[in-house]
């Protein structure tokens, strides 16, 4: 997966919940400050108010202080729209940890992301992906479901040749600085040219993710440019979309290795070998 354009800002290093390389060749920088409060913890490093994500200790309450910070924003600034966003809590796990679950019409897409990513601060796509339903309602045949987080990952400030030692304390970050989990999911009505706008000009991460996903569902992202096959072979034929649900497993009975499934028409240098 890509990672945010952060990333790709040269030879500055991140840093979230530990300390970033003091100097790109020496060890001698003096220490830095760094800000934290001391509370009781328990065997597991943690407070009862903590909890561990993505390696930064976040403080619970204040996590459900901004994930609802976030709703409240969402909920005023697209109400009537046909969007509904919504505070879950991940099921498993020790802690319960927030999430922010947003159901968004396709054609609000596009600008329900950049209100996320240039107002919300949400900062990472970290997946994309499509299910096709054929057996699911007519409004819901089609489905695209993306994963986002804030990270709040920054670049430490540079001192010349040095980059200077940053320590970040997640467990006192408040309201619009606290990392955050987001799931959106899209449905569409029943048709054979399933689209929603691409994201590919937001993110970075949902360049190749868009990809993966018009790839293997066969779900289609406009205006994503240089869409093309990344898992399956270029030739492909065109419309097979492997995980489109009318396509059969058809594993069983056969004794080759590969048995061209996909009628490829084509057999590898060892066809004819065993399972």
């Amino acid at each position: 997966m890509s990672t945010s354009p952060a990333a790709h800002q040269g030879p500055k290093r991140s840093s979230t919940g530990s300390p970033s390389c003091a100097r790109r060749s020496c060890a001698s920088e003096p220490n830095r400050a760094r800000t934290e409060r001391v509370m009781p913890r328990s065997s597991s490093g943690m407070t009862e108010q903590e909890a561990c994500w993505m390696g930064m200790k976040i403080d619970m309450e204040a996590a459900e202080v901004a994930a609802n910070l976030v709703v409240g924003h969402g909920r005023t600034r697209w109400g009537g729209t046909g969007l509904t966003i919504e505070v879950q809590h991940h099921a498993g796990g020790r802690f319960k940890r927030p999430y922010i679950r947003i159901d968004c019409p396709p054609q609000h897409w596009l600008a329900v992301a950049k209100w996320l990513r240039f107002e919300q601060g949400v900062d990472h796509c970290s997946m994309i992906t499509g299910i096709h339903w054929p057996e699911g309602s007519d409004e819901r045949r089609w489905e695209v479901v993306i994963h986002l987080m804030r990270m709040n990952v920054i670049d430490p400030p540079e001192r010349g040749d040095w980059v200077e030692q940053v320590v970040r304390d997640a467990s006192i970050l408040q309201e619009e600085d606290v990392p955050l989990e987001f799931e959106v999911s899209i449905c569409l009505p029943d048709t054979r040219t399933p689209s929603v706008p691409s994201v590919q000009q937001v993110w970075v991460g949902a360049d190749w993710n868009e990809k993966e996903t018009w790839d293997l569902v066969g779900i289609d992202f406009d205006g994503h440019v240089g869409m093309r096959r990344v898992l399956l072979p270029h030739d492909s034929p065109v419309g097979y979309h492997p995980l489109q649900k009318q396509h059969k497993l058809r594993y069983h009975d056969f004794e080759e290795m590969y048995d061209d499934a996909q009628g490829f028409q084509r057999k590898p240098v060892d066809a004819g070998k065993i399972k």
